[in-house]
């Protein structure tokens, strides 16, 4: 397992957007009343947010950032580090993280690149942009993590429209010789890379007209090759299978006992599915924070945005040890063990 350790680094605060449109569970016509209710038991996802045809992630991204440097009342020229992590970047290219390096007034010697990556996104993006910083000494770094998910989910498939909200998030990082080590352990295995996938659109299967026709794969699953398919079952049996020995090691080779642990942050995926990975870890409910029932699945954006949403208080005075893990497309997974003091978090933004 590559599991290591980097020193000299802490984070700042964080800041998410969100679109303001807000789309509700019960409100998805496709389903039963008693569907409805069974989705949002098992799933607990009741609302997402939705973002209209001319708002990408990178205008989330943007506006998180925004808020966020003006919070923290940063010196743009102190950030030379930024990394986007994303499956709906802006463009095919360029990449997306340097537009914003641009619209963000970051100076010119900043490093900039793309990571495309979604459910584990935000701890691999952490890992990378955390190594840079340990490496360059550089001042401060931005992390801007999420998705635009409904640009490919088909509102006629019960198995994936439901599930995904849309939001962006940006987290500032500073070198910090003072800091504790921050512990990571990452995974991956492209052996189930079907398991969630938007078959066209890449360069081995370029967009075409059969690209946007629909097929019905079954009673209200209606969707085209350029949408996301999912398959629940598999996701599902992989993540009881690989999350807690992941967490597990991380715990070991860190030396920390998981009741030293304030809070563990997994990825927003589904509650059924979560609860499992909590209950099979032996971690105390109270502990473990979801968002999910307001803003659903939102990738690489969730584990940021319900630190936001659920932990900001807590988390801005003193210091706090927190667990956070991301498991899902690939199949990638990864966990990290953090170090936060005094956090500095912006109210989730809506976007308009």
């Amino acid at each position: 397992m590559a599991v290591f350790s980097v020193n000299n680094i802490k984070i700042i605060g964080m800041s998410a957007c969100v679109p303001k449109q807000e789309d509700n569970n019960w409100n998805y016509n496709i389903l039963s009343e008693q569907e409805k209710k069974l989705l949002i038991k098992t799933t607990g996802i009741e609302k997402k947010r939705i973002a209209d045809n001319s708002t990408t992630t990178s205008d989330l991204c943007y506006t998180a950032a925004q808020k966020l440097i003006k919070k923290t009342k940063s010196n743009v020229n102190e950030i030379e580090i930024l990394i986007f992590v994303s499956r709906s970047p802006d463009y095919f290219l360029p990449a997306t993280s340097i537009i914003l390096q641009n619209k963000l007034n970051l100076p010119n010697s900043t490093i900039a690149f793309d990571i495309n990556l979604g459910c584990s996104g935000y701890v691999y993006g952490l890992s990378v942009i955390g190594s840079l910083l340990a490496a360059t000494k550089v001042k401060k770094a931005l992390l801007l993590t999420g998705d635009v998910s409904s640009f490919s989910v088909d509102k006629k498939d019960k198995s994936t429209f439901p599930l995904f909200g849309d939001a962006g998030s940006a987290t500032l990082i500073e070198y910090n010789e003072n800091s504790n080590p921050t512990y990571f352990n990452m995974q991956s295995d492209g052996a189930g890379f079907e398991s969630i996938i938007i078959p066209d659109g890449g360069v081995r299967n370029p967009f075409s007209a059969q690209s946007f026709q629909e097929f019905e794969i079954g009673k209200g699953i209606i969707r085209s090759k350029r949408s996301l398919t999912l398959n629940g079952e598999e996701i599902f049996n992989f993540s009881l299978r690989e999350v807690p020995p992941n967490i597990q090691e991380l715990l070991n080779y860190a030396k920390i006992d998981k009741e030293k642990v304030d809070y563990f942050v997994m990825h927003q995926a589904n509650k059924i599915m979560n609860e499992s990975v909590r209950k099979k870890i032996d971690f105390p409910s109270e502990k473990v924070p979801y968002s999910l029932e307001k803003y659903g699945n939102t990738s690489s954006a969730s584990i940021p945005l319900t630190i936001i949403d659920k932990l900001s208080q807590p988390l801005s005075k003193g210091k706090h040890q927190l667990l956070l893990s991301g498991f899902g497309v690939g199949l990638s997974w990864a966990s990290v063990l953090i170090t936060i003091e005094n956090l500095i978090c912006t109210e989730v933004i809506d976007y308009e």
